[in-house]
C-alpha cells in the first residue's frame, strides 16, 4: 500500500520518493510565465476589435440554409462518436 502525506506544503512524499512542488513566487504573476507583454497587447487589440468592428460594419445577409445544418451535422457526428463502442481491446488501467 502506497501511502501519501502532505508535509509543509512543500513535499510530496510517496513511498521512499519525495518529489519537489513548484514554489511560487509572489513578485512573479501567472500571465507573465505564459505570455510575453507583445502577445498580451496583441490579444487585447484581438478583444477590442471584436466589440468595436460589429458597430462599425454593416451587418451581413444571412447564410444559406444548408450552411446553418453543418454544425448540428458536426454535433450529431461527435455525439455518435462519444456513444459508440470503441474498438480497441479491453485494457484494464489501474491509478496509482
Amino acid at each position: 500500500m502506497v501511502m501519501c502525506e502532505w508535509w509543509r506544503d512543500e513535499n510530496l512524499v510517496i513511498g521512499r520518493r519525495t518529489k519537489k512542488i513548484i514554489e511560487k513566487k509572489p513578485e512573479e504573476a501567472l500571465m507573465d510565465k505564459f505570455f510575453s507583454a507583445r502577445s498580451i497587447v496583441l490579444l487585447a487589440l484581438l478583444a477590442v476589435s471584436l466589440l468595436v468592428l460589429p458597430l462599425l460594419l454593416p451587418p451581413l445577409p444571412p447564410p444559406p440554409a444548408l450552411l446553418l445544418l453543418l454544425p448540428v451535422l458536426i454535433m450529431s457526428f461527435l455525439i455518435l462518436l462519444a456513444f459508440s463502442p470503441s474498438r480497441m481491446p479491453n485494457v484494464l488501467v489501474t491509478s496509482i
